[in-house]
């Protein structure tokens, strides 16, 4: 019984040292060569499945030798992507340029302040073109010029088609009314109109409002005659003065163009005591008197004219525009 137990005890140790030996790493690694574990007897071998030696070959952590080859392996295609990507810029650059428009070269051509250098024409035995190239500022100094060299010349003038042209700057219009006919009449006007006046300004014409052969239905038809506006509803003749004014009209008390209108007061020169007058300027005289073109109820749509001075004028609103 006691060398059954000796033998026992052998196979037991045996045992144990195949399984520390299993388990045990070699040389440092835990790859698919350490599946094959040999016994102290060298009789005894545990083959692993190839299938579960992958796997363990893919959890196993890289040795450093691995990871320094697999650094230098992505460092080399990182180089080589890098080139590709620069020379596809570069080929990219020169197709555009060699498509550009030749005009576009000429332009930048004759933008450079480059040096103006006179050629002459290369001769047969010539070695080359660069000897028989002369500076510019040499060749003009020299009066005779050979057949075969060409000078040329950057100097000249502008100037307009027609030398003795000029622009006459009273003749452009300076006024921005919508009307041609105030257009007009306000280039004369320019220096002597009320700061803020608008040439546009509303007029109040909705047509012929006022009564026939009445003083205002004149005014209206004469003024429509000259191109120029009039409010429909402007009142009575001693009321046009202020209405113009609130419409925007130019209102003082100077004569300045045929078709302005002359506003007379209730009883003013002869005008009626209740309802006032309103009259057409047809003539300005050099000593300011004026003769007018006027209407009235008994005229059943007749005109008369009547004058007067350039003291009765300023005493009378008159209508510009």
């Amino acid at each position: 019984m006691k060398h059954a137990a000796h033998k026992a005890a052998k196979v037991s140790q045996r045992r144990e040292s195949a399984q520390r030996s299993l388990f045990a790493s070699n040389h440092g690694t835990h790859t698919a060569k350490a599946a094959l574990v040999q016994t102290s007897a060298g009789t005894m071998s545990v083959e692993i499945d190839q299938a579960l030696a992958a796997r363990i070959n893919e959890v196993a952590p890289l040795t450093r030798r691995a990871m320094r080859e697999s650094a230098r392996a992505a460092d080399r295609r990182s180089h080589i992507i890098a080139s590709t990507s620069l020379a596809a810029l570069v080929g990219t650059a020169a197709t555009a340029m060699a498509f550009a428009k030749p005009s576009d070269a000429a332009v930048a051509a004759a933008d450079a302040p480059t040096a103006t250098t006179q050629i002459k024409r290369a001769s047969a035995n010539a070695a080359s073109r660069s000897e028989d190239r002369v500076p510019l500022n040499e060749t003009v100094a020299q009066p005779q010029a050979t057949s075969a060299t060409q000078t040329s010349s950057n100097e000249g003038n502008w100037q307009l088609s027609d030398s003795s042209a000029s622009l006459d700057v009273n003749s452009m219009s300076r006024s921005t009314a919508n009307n041609p006919a105030i257009a007009a009449l306000l280039d004369g006007d320019h220096d002597a109109l009320p700061a803020g006046f608008d040439p546009n300004h509303a007029t109040g014409d909705s047509g012929n409002a006022y009564e026939f052969s009445q003083c205002t239905w004149w005014v209206y038809v004469r003024r429509h005659q000259l191109g120029l506006p009039a409010g429909s509803h402007m009142g009575n003749g001693n009321m046009w003065g202020n209405s113009a004014r609130a419409l925007g009209y130019w209102v003082d008390h100077q004569a300045r163009h045929v078709g302005d209108i002359m506003v007379f007061a209730a009883g003013q020169d002869g005008a009626d005591a209740a309802y006032g007058h309103v009259a057409i300027i047809e003539k300005i005289n050099p000593d300011g008197s004026v003769e007018t073109s006027e209407s009235g109820s008994v005229m059943n749509g007749k005109t008369y004219s009547r004058s007067y001075s350039a003291q009765q004028v300023s005493q009378h609103d008159i209508i510009h525009y």
